[in-house]
């Protein structure tokens, strides 16, 4: 049985600002890549945390089935969301430990939503550290925020 990985990135051009989220999927064998896709897509007006957020919801949904996935981000936001905050907010309403409504909770929402139906590990990895899927996930992700940059004024 292959297992799954996702490696998920954002990219932000100010923040706010274009942005792009990027995915690589693997499906391993051992040690070996079986199986691979790639998913990006960015908005004209966005910040970092939503891309970041884009991205790991992109990878569970585009699951057709139930599956065991490790998701691997290098979004401290997403992974401590996703793994500890998010149950004090739901039992809180939505709302942080101050009371105040959770920023991009419709992101947090359907990102709950998508990992209610698989198997999730999440794993954390520094950015921009050489990580070779990491980057890949990285190059998708600003190659999804390429169509919302502005182009440069010719001289």
């Amino acid at each position: 049985m292959a297992e799954l990985f996702a490696y998920t990135d954002g990219a932000c051009s100010g923040n706010p600002g274009p942005g792009g989220w990027g995915v690589l999927m693997q499906a391993m064998q051992g040690d070996a890549v079986v199986k691979e896709r790639e998913l990006k897509g960015g908005e004209a007006l966005t910040t970092n945390n939503r891309m970041e957020l884009l991205a790991a919801i992109s990878a569970l949904e585009t699951l057709e089935r139930a599956s065991r996935i490790t998701v691997v981000t290098d979004s401290a936001y997403v992974k401590n969301g996703v793994t500890s905050w998010i149950h004090g907010w739901k039992r809180n309403g939505w709302k942080t430990a101050s009371k105040k409504p959770v920023k991009n909770v419709e992101l947090w929402q359907r990102l709950d939503e998508a990992q209610r139906h698989h198997d999730v590990t999440w794993e954390w990895v520094k950015g921009h550290a050489g990580h070779p899927e990491n980057e890949r996930a990285d190059e998708l992700a600003r190659a999804g925020m390429k169509p919302f940059k502005p182009g440069k004024a010719s001289a």
